[in-house]
């Protein structure tokens, strides 16, 4: 069938799997390009088909030909329909990574689940004993705790007071105010039972239990801050709360089995999730445009392969007063933030193209799901059904 990009709201129901194994092919020459020796030969990625998921394992697996498990929720094709974008992201890694003859298999299904642990734990004790690296990069809208049966709902919202800025609508392309109400309190509590901490700590302890860590496993989940005009729906809303909670969650796991345990701060990227969080979408816009005049714009790949090679594997922590990995650097760098300030004010509708990167913005997104890539032939017909090589379930 022709596969042509749908949108609705802040996420594009169709993808396309020859775009898709694209952006990957795209990803995996840039892992290749940075050999890290000393980095980890098992990894665990939880969270692995979209995002800096998929590029941690990318650069696992290129980077440092490690083995990988994936642990993921997507949609296959069904009725002719075509699958998720990070099911067709997944067919595609495992094609390429059993081309280059490296161990990569799968597992569908809900990560918070206590029985989707116990088959991956029974995969790693089966195939290699233990694990040596543990990505956490679970992005969900919901949650159900395994043990109590209840179903969780995170939210965006402000805490204490509303919030109102001026925000981007991406579909459209219009710069609007937003106004966003006070989160209550079990708003808040239903957030950080999603997006905290808990769920690292339970796939630890589950992890632990089983006897497949050792001494020198590392595990990483990651976090955002941004800059202050973000705080009060980010940092100080609803999110930020839950993103505490995962540093939390990082010093119980390093003291109670006594393994490296890091909060990774990630730079401000085009993701599904990033393109609901109101003013975000706006502040990526500008941010490119200013990033990339001066060279040190990254995407997904680029970061996380610096994470791996120069912080995590062979340079050093440059931990925060946190005790966080911090690879916003550039981002957050005073002179990017003083630009972003100056332009900020002064955006409109009308000049939106002109002070940002918007039209760089709306391309990723597209990418995201295997549209807009150079070189594909989006007029063709292609076939939707495509297996993942190694899915255990």
């Amino acid at each position: 069938m022709i596969i042509e990009p749908k949108i609705r709201g802040f996420v594009c129901i169709t993808a396309h799997p020859e775009g898709c194994a694209k952006k990957v092919a795209d990803e995996i020459a840039i892992a290749k390009a940075s050999s890290i020796e000393s980095g980890p030969k098992k990894v665990l990625v939880i969270g692995a088909s979209t995002g800096y998921g998929l590029s941690s394992r990318i650069t696992a697996a290129f980077s440092c030909e490690a083995s990988t498990l994936g642990v993921f929720f997507e949609r296959p094709s069904s009725n002719g329909k075509p699958a998720s974008a990070g099911w067709y992201n997944t067919v595609a890694f495992e094609n390429e990574a059993t081309a280059a003859g490296l161990y990569a298999k799968s597992i569908n299904g809900d990560a918070f689940s206590n029985e989707i642990k116990e088959e991956v734990i029974q995969t790693i004790k089966e195939d290699w004993g233990t694990v040596d690296c543990v990505i956490y990069s679970l992005a969900s809208p919901r949650r159900t705790d395994p043990t109590t049966g209840n179903t969780y709902k995170s939210c965006l919202k402000p805490i204490g007071s509303s919030f109102s800025n001026t925000s981007l609508d991406t579909n459209k392309g219009l710069v609007e105010s937003v106004s966003i109400e006070p989160a209550n309190e079990e708003d808040i509590e239903n957030t950080v039972k999603v997006m905290g901490g808990e769920d690292w700590e339970l796939w630890m302890e589950a992890l632990s239990n089983a006897g497949v860590l050792n001494e020198d496993t590392k595990t990483v989940a990651y976090s955002y801050i941004g800059p202050e005009v973000t705080w009060p729906v980010y940092k100080n809303g609803t999110i930020g709360t839950a993103k505490l909670d995962v540093e939390r969650a990082s010093r119980a796991i390093h003291e109670k089995y006594g393994i490296e345990a890091y909060v990774s701060v990630n730079k401000a990227v085009v993701t599904q999730a990033s393109s609901a969080i109101p003013v975000v979408p706006l502040y990526i816009s500008i941010l490119f445009k200013i990033m990339k005049a001066k060279g040190t714009h990254e995407g997904c790949i680029e970061q996380i392969v610096r994470l791996f090679k120069d912080r995590l594997y062979e340079g050093e922590l440059n931990l925060d007063s946190e005790g966080r990995i911090r690879v916003d650097d550039w981002e957050m760098d005073p002179d990017i933030q003083a630009e972003v300030a100056s332009i900020w004010p002064s955006v409109t509708t009308d000049n939106l193209r002109e002070v940002s990167d918007f039209d760089a913005y709306q391309k990723e997104f597209l990418e995201l799901f295997g549209f807009g890539l150079e070189g594909i032939d989006y007029s063709q017909d292609v076939e939707v059904d495509r297996p993942i090589q190694s899915l255990i379930s």
